[in-house]
């Protein structure tokens, strides 16, 4: 929506008109179809703001604009409301096809990966391998015997989980991303503990540091400061 309802028809349309002859005046042609990232002149924001400006004050373009001219071109060629159909095609996309970019930018990136960090993201995933390998043995012995405690095939798996989303945390951005590691790494510590009869101190503290040390990690991996398309 350009304006509120009850803004004069004629000073909407004048407002779009000078923003495209500007727009027109400042582009080359070239530069406009050759566009393909968000932003790409967002520099043009600036005459939108100080043309906005102008005209949130009717009166003071009033003398500047014939509106009795305006009106009468408008009524003699009234309006036609276009369909996002109708803009997709203008702009040379077909109908169907999906956007290229699914929100408002590109997804933030990470800095790049360090030696320690593909380390720690290595022993995660051994550590992960390991409390699956236990989890399905641990399963096997539930079906023999009937004694056994189901609690420790669900703390392996746990484990596991655990392991594998500090992996996932420190590849990819994600919004309360130190928090989510340090609850991935607190439930690691629970499951350690909980296995405490099933494994010797060196195992529990083997699991327990690499938690640590994969958590982090995570933590000095620091988003950038701007993702690479934004193109501003």
């Amino acid at each position: 929506m350009v304006c509120t309802a009850n803004y004069p028809n004629v000073l909407a349309f004048c407002f779009l008109d000078e923003l495209q002859k500007e727009f027109i005046v400042t582009y080359d042609p070239n530069r406009i179809s050759s566009a393909v990232r968000p932003y790409s002149f967002i520099e043009f924001d600036t005459f939108i703001q100080k043309t906005k400006q102008r005209y949130n004050s009717p009166r003071s373009l009033s003398t500047k604009i014939n509106l009795a001219d305006m009106q009468t071109e408008i009524k003699l060629r009234p309006p036609y409301q276009l369909s996002p159909e109708d803009l997709q095609t203008i702009n040379g996309f077909s109908v169907h096809a999906p956007s290229k970019y699914k929100g408002i930018a590109p997804t933030q990136m990470l800095e790049p990966v360090t030696l320690p960090g593909i380390v720690s993201c290595v022993l995660s995933v051994l550590c992960g391998g390991l409390n699956l390998l236990r989890g399905v043995h641990a399963i096997e012995s539930i079906l023999q015997n009937d004694d056994e405690d189901f609690n420790y095939v669900i703390a392996f798996f746990l484990g596991t989980a655990a392991c594998l989303y500090q992996c996932y945390l420190f590849a990819y951005f994600s919004v309360w991303r130190n928090s989510k590691s340090f609850l991935a790494f607190a439930l690691i510590c629970l499951s350690n503990m909980y296995l405490y009869e099933l494994r010797n101190m060196w195992q529990i503290l083997f699991h327990v540091a690499v938690g640590a040390f994969m958590t982090l990690q995570i933590k000095l991996r620091q988003p950038l400061g701007k993702a690479p398309d934004y193109n501003v």
